[in-house]
């Protein structure tokens, strides 16, 4: 009869544990994101394959093999929106990106699934990446600043960052 006094103790924590891990915060949804790059008017998304020399300069970039064989994305004139996921520490960041002229013009979580690092949703650490170009095709040519903490949530929106800037390069050429 004592195990039945710590039993409610011992439910409490493993439900406290067990809506941690399932936590998904949306900040926004990809669909918004991309209605609002473009003012409202989503232009028609497009393809662009992940094969080939594009497939193992990605896995470059993400210091592992892509786990796409294609992504969406929407262009209208020299403006793209990519949506990409990365995983931070274990569970997938969903974040937006748009480019203009070779350039980021925003980045933003869309969807954190990680218990810690959420601060990178926060401008003080996306507004860091506007302007930002590829130096090299897996290099960006501004540095960002990390938080502490969060050191794999940065390091995996950096990543995609590059990657977005590098598919935004190949969407042209394909």
């Amino acid at each position: 009869m004592h195990y039945l006094r710590i039993l409610p103790v011992c439910l409490t924590f493993v439900l406290a544990a067990g809506i941690n891990t399932l936590a998904e915060d949306v900040y926004q949804k990809p669909r918004e994101f991309v209605k609002e790059a473009f003012a409202g008017e989503i232009p028609t998304a497009k393809i662009l394959r992940v094969t080939g020399e594009r497939r193992a300069q990605a896995a470059r970039i993400l210091g592992h093999p892509p786990h796409m064989l294609r992504t969406r994305y929407w262009r209208k004139a020299e403006r793209t929106a990519w949506v990409l996921e990365e995983i931070g520490k274990t569970k997938p960041i969903t974040a937006g990106f748009i480019v203009d002229g070779g350039r980021l013009q925003d980045a933003r979580i869309l969807i954190y699934r990680e218990s810690h690092g959420a601060e990178v949703r926060h401008s003080f650490f996306t507004r860091q990446f506007k302007g930002a170009a590829l130096a090299t095709d897996t290099k960006l040519d501004t540095s960002i600043d990390g938080i502490s903490g969060a050191t794999l949530s940065v390091s995996a929106i950096r990543r995609l960052a590059t990657l977005a800037l590098y598919f935004d390069k190949e969407s042209k050429v394909q």
